[in-house]
């Protein structure tokens, strides 16, 4: 799915929660720079938070509100090992029954409760951005 253009970004969210089919648990496999957080906020929106996003890169865990309850939005770049993870509690957030974006999730794989959308987005040269998604299970 093409995402290079922000005008693209709600259409594009949409399809991705009519595809997770209530899977609520979604890994944002990306390159720096890409627009992980950027889209986070446009599906956090759809689900119908207002609340001001922001990258939670330092503080690792940001918490949203929304009709739909919690969101969680993780970011695991400075988290180098499975025990830091669960240090951080991230079970409590995985089993909540609450939306959880999670960027940069390769550390913590294994953790994740199955199933969960595994979402790639690649940039090419040209700084185009597509966004693709497949259901771990």
């Amino acid at each position: 799915m093409d995402i290079s253009d922000i005008g693209k970004l709600p259409d594009a969210g949409r399809k991705l929660l009519d595809f997770a089919n209530g899977i609520k648990v979604f890994a944002f496999n990306a390159e720096m720079g890409s627009g992980k957080t950027t889209f986070i906020k446009e599906v956090s929106k759809i689900l119908g938070s207002k609340d001001n996003f922001s990258s939670p890169t330092y503080s690792i865990v940001n918490e949203y509100s929304a009709p739909v309850g919690k969101i969680y939005h993780l970011d695991l770049y400075r988290l180098k090992s499975v025990e830091e993870i669960l240090d951080i509690g991230i079970e409590q957030y995985l089993d909540s029954g609450n939306y959880c974006f999670i960027e940069w999730p390769q550390v913590a794989v294994e953790l994740l409760t199955k199933p969960y959308l595994d979402i790639d987005i690649i940039t090419d040269s040209r700084n185009n951005r597509y966004l693709s998604a497949r259901i771990t299970r």
